[in-house]
């Protein structure tokens, strides 16, 4: 099981893709979500921008630290 939610400003981890998915979730606005493994944990879907979802792909490193957007890494 993982857990879904839009990376807060506070948030830091690193992490490797193992799934990209996007859906219209209000039935007006698309959302992009990236599912990622990180160490030890349980995968995690998390909301990002159209941007870095569009430059990523499975088995690439992305990276969130505090008060920083997502970026690959």
């Amino acid at each position: 099981m993982f857990k879904t939610h839009k990376a807060g400003r506070d948030d830091a981890w690193e992490g490797v893709i193992v799934n990209k998915s996007r859906g219209m979730l209000d039935g007006s606005n698309m959302y992009h979500f990236v599912e990622i493994r990180i160490a030890d944990d349980d995968p995690m879907k998390v909301r990002i921008s159209r941007r870095l979802w569009k430059s990523v792909a499975v088995g690439d490193r992305i990276v969130k630290r505090p008060g920083a957007d997502p970026v690959k890494g």
